[in-house]
């Protein structure tokens, strides 16, 4: 069987990056390839930065995120830079835990996640390589074993910090196992991972009266006593909390303000000194990324408590909000249909968008410039084009409010609603206006939606079902246009002979008469209002599409009707209005003519052709457009 096969492959190739030495043979590893003596901290840094960033629009964008997680650029760059490139360079920020704070299905876990399975693929690459003392349950850094009165002169040969003590355990081993000669201790290749409690720790709060701090840090194993003698012999200890078991890697605290006072209080040590202590033990060193998270109210409760001061200053928390983007948060709902059961039902276009919009809305604060509507201010956000705004007016934006996106409405709500629509519809296809009436309904069943929130979140599905009957019209309007491409064409080549003349200042000719007669200007005018060219900048915008058929001319390349997007839309709303009657007509009639019919099965096949829908939803489409060219 070929799964078996490649099961045996992948084993063999685990198989091929072991490695196993002594320390001294080690120490020539490490002079070889400094990188593999990183800390935690580093290790991480260069695990995200390894996969590659690009730069856009003074942006910098992680290829290590890149698949999962959508529109929250600038926090993950914050994340990174001011976190984790800060730590990696050993700076104080390394002795503070890492807090991603933020709403429900924000990203929060998802990122955590990505973090802990990335060190998982990480550690199985020469850049990302580990090594242990072997046969440690804390997978112990071998550099420990330098004795402490030699480590600046070892700095000075090889350029490496060490951090952190022997642990009493690998103290005895040394003595026990070795007879003290350190060059002699056995190093192997460790690899990351969760489910094998390997350099990744996951620590969840429950029942404090049941949950026992070994969960943590370990505990005496009760049965050994008798044969080392002593509780507090090493040997006679099991290393086996999450914070022995994260040691250089990552480790996780789920909910962390939920947890037991008594289970912080030994990240104070371990975040500031490295260090944190388990049963008859001197400190135990551990080198290990500490991520927490939580909400905004558990948070705001944690730091009121005076109690907490002392671990509020070892924190830094890393805000991650809701996506702002439309089209991001369309590709969020995308991937969440894309890995359910509901990946075969058809989901007409502008439907995802469409609850989109509504979702966005619901997370955006009004604009201090009344000018800005909440509608603009989404557009402007998801990059759209606005005449009148700059780039620099979308930064004004962005910087009048510092917890923007931190409420608001979430994906899996959406999802929720979708996956209902779907269920009471009983079809295999689901448009725009199903996903708005579920939304709807879905408010009254939302326990934590105020009275006044709902009267807001009304309004915004109002103004999502606004922005979709646009949309609609448009779909249909270029599935008509296209059916009348001969005439497009001729339109356009009517203008742009007119366009020539007037930047010319040349005449044209009457066809039939073969009168001299000054361009149309009614018929420019036209076509041009209908994309939003004013008065004032018709000349520029001629001018340009003359400069852009001079450029075709020289490059041997024809200027035709596809050359020019936002002429080639001119051209189709134009034509749309005056084709506005026979759409009309057409899309709304119940009973059509042969003619009517045969446009309708035309106009059907290229929305289903070309612009995704099946012939349930194409159909459905066109009587709603319909109904809205006849209200």
């Amino acid at each position: 069987m070929e799964i078996i096969n490649k099961i045996r492959e992948h084993q063999e190739k685990e198989k091929q990056l072991e490695w196993r030495g002594t320390f001294k043979e080690y120490l020539e590893l490490v002079k070889k390839h400094p990188h593999i003596a990183q800390h935690s901290h580093s290790r991480v840094y260069n695990m995200i930065k390894d996969a590659g960033v690009l730069e856009k629009d003074n942006q910098k964008m992680y290829r290590f995120f890149g698949e999962d997680i959508y529109g929250l650029e600038e926090p993950l760059e914050k994340l990174v830079e001011e976190y984790f490139h800060s730590a990696a360079r050993r700076l104080d920020v390394k002795k503070r835990i890492l807090m991603l704070m933020g709403p429900v299905s924000g990203g929060k876990s998802t990122i955590v996640t990505m973090l802990k399975r990335g060190l998982e693929e990480y550690s199985r690459t020469d850049a990302g390589a580990v090594y242990a003392i072997e046969g440690c349950p804390m997978q112990e850094d071998p550099l420990h074993l330098i004795p402490p009165h030699l480590r600046d002169e070892f700095y000075d040969e090889y350029g490496i910090h060490i951090e952190g003590r022997l642990s009493p355990l690998n103290m005895m081993r040394l003595e026990k196992e070795y007879g003290g000669n350190i060059e002699d201790v056995m190093v192997e290749r460790i690899f990351f991972s969760e489910d094998k409690r390997v350099g990744i720790g996951t620590f969840s709060p429950s029942d404090p009266k049941s949950q026992d701090i070994a969960d943590l840090t370990g505990s005496i194993d009760f049965s050994t006593i008798a044969e080392y003698g002593s509780e507090s012999d090493p040997r006679a200890y099991r290393f086996d909390g999450e914070l022995n078991k994260a040691n250089r890697g990552i480790m996780e605290f789920q909910e962390m303000l939920k947890c037991d006072e008594k289970f912080l209080w030994h990240l104070l040590s371990l975040s500031e000194e490295g260090n944190f202590k388990a049963g008859r033990f001197a400190l135990i060193s551990a080198d290990e990324l500490i991520v927490a998270h939580t909400n905004e109210a558990e948070y705001q409760a944690f730091i009121n408590n005076k109690k907490n001061e002392a671990l509020h200053s070892r924190i830094i928390v890393m805000n991650i909000p809701y996506n702002l983007k439309v089209s991001e948060e369309e590709r969020i709902y995308e991937k969440m249909i894309a890995g359910s059961d509901m990946a075969d039902v058809h989901i007409a276009p502008h439907a995802l968008r469409t609850a989109a919009i509504f979702s966005i809305l619901t997370r955006l604060k009004v604009p201090k410039n009344q000018t800005v509507d909440l509608v603009k201010k989404m557009k402007l956000y998801d990059g759209e084009e606005l005449e009148g705004f700059k780039d620099q007016d979308v930064e004004e934006l962005k910087k009048e409010y510092q917890d923007e996106g931190m409420d608001g409405i979430d994906p899996r709500y959406v999802i929720n609603r979708i996956s209902s629509a779907i269920i009471r519809k009983d079809v295999e296809s689901i448009n725009a206006l199903d996903v708005l009436r579920s939304l709807k309904e879905g408010l009254d069943q939302h326990a934590s939606i105020s009275d006044e929130d709902k009267e807001r979140y009304l309004d915004f599905i109002a103004a999502a079902r606004k922005e979709y009957d646009e949309a609609a019209k448009k779909e249909v309007q270029k599935a008509f246009v296209y059916s009348y491409e001969e005439s497009a064409k001729t339109l356009m080549d009517n203008y742009l002979d007119n366009v020539e003349a007037y930047c010319n200042k040349n005449k044209l000719k009457d066809p039939l008469t073969g009168e001299e007669m000054s361009p149309d200007e009614k018929l420019m005018r036209s076509i041009e209002e209908q994309i939003g060219i004013s008065e004032n900048a018709k000349r520029a915008f001629r001018e340009e599409i003359l400069i852009r058929i001079s450029a075709y001319a020289r490059k041997g390349k024809k200027f035709d009707y596809n050359s020019h997007e936002h002429l080639r839309e001119a051209i189709q709303q134009k034509l749309f209005a005056d084709l506005k009657d026979v759409v009309k007509i057409t899309t709304s009639t119940k009973t059509p003519d042969e003619s009517q019919l045969k446009k309708i099965n035309e106009v059907t096949a290229r929305l289903i052709d070309e612009h995704g829908y099946n012939s349930v939803s194409a159909n459905e489409l066109l009587r709603y457009v319909g109904s809205l060219l006849n209200r």
